[in-house]
């Protein structure tokens, strides 16, 4: 934000500060350079006085962007065995309006995920973008990653359909096997580093008693409805591109400070950074602090989207605990005067292995060589790649004929995370990725009438999921270990 406002207002770096507090999610909104934040500065500028600006929710509707707006054609040719051939996509994404910060770019992340879990030797892409009287439509949860997910497994369903085949039996059939990694797509120059599609696969569907369906498919047929079960398999990119740079500060009273240019919408970083800190330094998490989101004390950072903050930022905090520990040891080794191979850090203190000799932190950072400089660890880590999770859901529905009512009765999900740092943040992070699935694929939708005037641009109107809509979740991970970043995540 700094560099787009430096550059439109024509100030230096360091007249601007900016202050990001707990804003609640964002999933892509929070990232853009919206016109009312250089405009406010100019007013200000102008007025020689504060000025505030507070959006409403009409505000939000009428001029923020919007997500996901594609019409794609896509066809897959396979052989009479049902192995993939050839796939060809049409998309044509609308811009909106005008076009909004990473607009364009979401179309290219489409193109370059069409490969998904399976080995298709030959893909082709056409992309095309246009303007309409919409909204911008931008980044949102994904960007482009989950409509190549959705429109290709919709894809491999009616090949399976066509074939007269299983669905699972079709994925199973072309996925990229584990052997073929690290594994080079044919369009976008993905690199897989890990994954093992088919263990996912076969444990969501024992988990799901997908064999068992038609027994409930009875019942429910008994009692006047529908039931259907579908599975999906897919693969995301996450964590690529630019690095951080964190800081992990020794205080007076013993306790730390993490300085992270990542900034947590509600995804937990308070907890899963402290986690990092505290596997080198031994500190309760209520004595570790993360500082994010003022410029003026966190000196560098990227930010949080694509899924980076964990992967880059939670890695980045781990070298620095690890640097800071090293420093505060060779710190206590003339105070306790014993080599730093011989020391060890426990709970908060600096001890000789193996004696009752011993420092705490908080004395540690009192000593007269207790510099900034050896009281501060620095990490820094920049991705090679990207990471790639992967999974398998499954979902579960009955439909009223009468209404058309839809409720999803099992919803079943088996991941490969890599590396799971906090289950419960995890499960947390995924339960409410899987509700906003739901809202999209059943409830949420962008109305414009023949004028071009919206008509749902209020929470009356706009349908989001809430709880009643949404079914207990069974969530479980299959993880297979990241090779892009040095903790597997």
């Amino acid at each position: 934000m700094i560099i787009s406002i430096e550059k439109i207002l024509k100030v230096k770096p360091e007249q601007i500060q900016v202050v990001t507090g707990d804003v609640g999610g964002g999933f892509g909104t929070k990232t853009f350079m919206y016109r009312e934040y250089p405009l406010v500065l100019e007013a200000a500028r102008r007025l020689k006085r504060p000025v505030k600006w507070i959006a409403d929710r009409a505000d939000h509707f009428l001029g923020d962007a919007h997500g996901r707006d594609n019409i794609t054609t896509m066809e897959l040719a396979v052989d009479k065995a049902g192995k993939f051939l050839a796939l060809k996509a049409d998309v044509v994404g609308n811009l909106g309006a005008y076009s909004s910060q990473f607009g364009p770019y979401i179309h290219y992340l489409c193109a370059s995920m069409m490969t998904g879990v399976y080995r298709t030797p030959l893909i082709a892409v056409r992309l095309r973008a246009v303007y309409t009287n919409t909204v911008p439509v931008d980044a949102y949860r994904g960007a482009g990653r989950p409509e190549a997910a959705y429109n290709l497994e919709r894809l491999v369903d009616f090949a399976a359909r066509e074939l007269g085949m299983k669905p699972e039996a079709i994925r199973r059939k072309n996925f990229i096997a584990p052997s073929s990694m690290p594994y080079k797509t044919p369009v976008g120059d993905r690199v897989y580093d890990t994954g093992d599609f088919n263990q996912h696969l076969s444990q969501a569907l024992v988990v799901s008693e997908w064999d068992r369906f038609k027994e409930r498919q009875k019942t429910s047929k008994k009692n006047g409805k529908l039931r259907g079960i579908g599975l999906a398999t897919y693969i995301e990119c996450t964590a690529w591109g630019d690095g951080e740079q964190v800081a992990v500060e020794l205080e007076k009273d013993g306790s730390v400070s993490i300085y992270s240019g990542t900034q947590s919408n509600g995804q937990g970083h308070a907890t899963a950074y402290a986690q990092f800190a505290s596997q080198h330094l031994d500190l309760p998490l209520d004595k570790i602090r993360v500082i994010q989101g003022d410029t003026a004390r966190v000196a560098t950072g990227h930010g949080t989207g694509g899924s980076r903050s964990i992967p880059v930022g939670g890695v980045s905090t781990f070298v620095a605990a690890k640097d800071l520990a090293e420093k505060l040891k060779k710190l206590a080794s003339n105070k306790l005067e014993a080599n730093v191979a011989d020391l060890e850090i426990v709970n908060g203190t600096i001890r000789v292995a193996g004696t009752d000799r011993q420092i705490s932190f908080a004395d540690l950072a009192k000593l007269p060589g207790a510099t900034s400089d050896m009281t501060r660890g620095n990490g820094e880590f920049t991705p090679p790649d990207a990471t790639y999770p992967n999974g398998t859901h499954v979902a579960e529905v009955e439909i009223d004929p009468a209404t058309g009512v839809v409720s999803i009765e099992r919803y079943t999900i088996c991941d490969d995370f890599g590396i799971a740092v906090n289950p419960m943040l995890l499960a947390g992070q995924v339960h409410g990725g899987v509700a906003q699935g739901i809202g999209q694929a059943l409830m949420e939708h962008t109305v414009y009438d023949k004028d071009g005037q919206l008509v749902s641009a209020s929470l009356m109107d706009y349908t989001l999921p809430r709880a009643d809509n949404l079914p207990s979740f069974h969530f479980e991970t299959k993880n297979v270990p990241s090779t892009t970043n040095p903790l597997g995540i």
